[in-house]
């Protein structure tokens, strides 16, 4: 099982590669499988874990997508010209924002150690980051390749 989810994952960055080639743009399917399928290989998931994993993963995604939108709207509000009292305003949103994300993460490592044990939902972070970072270097090779060929 593990052998055919790494199988699986590198076919799925494989395809992302090719597909990522004649515009630029990544096939946002293509790109979640290859996730769903790292971490779910990562964190050792039995099916049973998985099924109920994703589903509280993916909203806490969502969520937390949506606040940090949020928050890089007020760091760009941040970089104009604004006065004393905006200044503070700025600054008071965006802490009581963090407050909200720290208050998210914490509510979701209760909800998915319910799910999943301790130490996976610890390997969680990590494996989220490496996943990100591997397409990140994939990218930066196929881009230099690319540039040789010009």
């Amino acid at each position: 099982m593990k052998k055919l989810t790494i199988l699986a994952f590198f076919l799925c960055l494989a395809t992302i590669s090719m597909a990522q080639r004649g515009n630029q743009q990544y096939d946002q399917e293509k790109l979640e499988a290859a996730r769903v399928a790292f971490i779910t290989n990562r964190l050792d998931l039995k099916p049973s874990q998985a099924e109920k994993f994703w589903p509280v993963f993916n909203q806490y995604q969502d969520e937390r997508k949506s606040m940090m939108e949020e928050l890089s709207m007020l760091n760009r509000q941040a970089g104009r010209e604004i006065d004393d009292e905006k200044a503070k305003e700025l600054i008071h949103k965006r802490f009581e924002l963090q407050d909200k994300l720290l208050a998210r993460e914490k509510r979701f490592m209760s909800d998915i150690m319910q799910v999943i044990s301790p130490s996976q939902a610890v390997k969680l972070g990590g494996a989220n980051r490496d996943f990100t970072r591997q397409v990140y270097r994939m990218q930066q090779g196929r881009e230099r390749s690319e540039g040789n060929k010009n």
